[in-house]
């Protein structure tokens, strides 16, 4: 009915204001992407499971537990039932961690319509099937779906305070990258399209990894040259699985690649770099995560992304190492000294 106004084209290629727009999570990356939308004159609702969530969004316009000092907007609703949250939204933003996202997905399948724009901002590699999202939604759903990936560094606080920020859009379909675009754009929030799908998925998921070896780094004590030289040769290992897996060499050039890379490693807002401080600095992984109230997605994709380096026949020093201190196999002092006693030869490798 929508594009019954509207020639399709027409209306991807214009800035659309005042649609409807769902958002499945209610942590603090969903409330923050609720904030973009809602800034750009949309309707939001956020699909939660806490009633006391929607209370306190609808009746007082705060989010309970995340960024309690704002404000929300009041086009910014939030409700437990699927089908009031879908009811009329023409795209919805999901929010939640990769390791929950089958199971959630599965559960509200039916209340999808099969039209609705899906934009992906969750940031992983599944652990059982080491499927990326851009997999996994199909294998939920049970069917393909018009679907989006939006990465890049966008720190959610950073993104509640209407700082610049400028992220990638992925799309196999052109048009579909443009309609995000159009309903995300505006004087704070930059967004660039692209059809490396596989790139973008691999960048998101692969600087968590990274992001826990800088922490690391910080909390042994180390400086500037040794941060500056994990994140470069970090930036290489993604780009060698990802283009082993079929992207673009230059997407990880991008904001989607050493962007992200950039913001997690030097970033104190990140999860996952918190969690390779407290590692570097002697706690054990299960001292972390029982004080954790949010997931650091970087803890389960490190196995994972192992894996798919033995599936591709790669080796990735920094990868394993990172996987090998989670597991508990390597200790962090221990990681680097391998690390830098490994033979050097020419930088550039594919």
């Amino acid at each position: 009915a929508f594009f019954g106004i509207l020639d399709r084209k027409q209306w991807y290629q214009r800035r659309v204001r005042g649609i409807k727009v769902t958002v499945f999570g209610g942590g603090s990356f969903g409330v923050a992407m609720s904030c973009v939308l809602a800034r750009n004159g949309h309707s939001v609702c956020i699909l939660t499971r806490r009633k006391e969530l929607v209370d306190s969004i609808n009746n007082n316009h705060v989010h309970p537990t995340h960024f309690q000092s704002y404000d929300l907007p009041e086009n910014i609703r939030a409700s437990t039932s699927p089908s009031e949250a879908l009811s009329g939204a023409l795209f919805v933003i999901h929010a939640v961690p990769v390791q929950e996202s089958f199971e959630y997905l599965s559960n509200i399948k039916e209340y999808i319509p099969e039209s609705l724009i899906f934009i992906s901002t969750s940031k992983g590699l599944h652990i059982g099937s080491l499927s990326y999202m851009n997999e996994l939604v199909p294998a939920a759903l049970g069917r393909k779906q018009p679907i989006a990936f939006l990465s890049g560094p966008s720190f959610a606080k950073e993104l509640m305070d209407n700082m610049p920020t400028a992220v990638t859009v992925a799309s196999a379909d052109v048009e579909i990258a443009d309609s995000v675009k159009n309903i995300f754009s505006s004087a704070t929030f930059r967004v660039y399209t692209t059809q490396d799908v596989i790139g973008v998925e691999v960048g998101g998921a692969l600087k968590n990894i990274f992001a826990i070896a800088a922490g690391v780094l910080q909390g042994l004590g180390f400086g500037t040259n040794t941060m500056a030289a994990l994140v470069t040769r970090g930036c290489h290992e993604m780009n060698r699985l990802a283009v082993a897996m079929g992207a673009n060499v230059h997407t990880l050039n991008g904001l989607s690649g050493i962007g992200d890379l950039m913001l997690t490693c030097f970033g104190s807002l990140s999860r996952n770099r918190t969690v390779g401080i407290r590692l570097g600095k002697g706690e054990t992984l299960e001292e972390i995560q029982a004080t954790m109230t949010e997931v650091a997605e970087g803890v389960a994709t490190a196995p994972a992304a192992l894996e798919l380096c033995q599936k591709y026949q790669l080796d990735l020093p920094i990868i394993k190492a990172v996987a090998w201190i989670l597991a508990g196999k390597l200790k962090p002092a221990d990681a680097v000294q391998e690390l830098m006693s490994l033979p050097s030869g020419e930088e550039i490798n594919f």
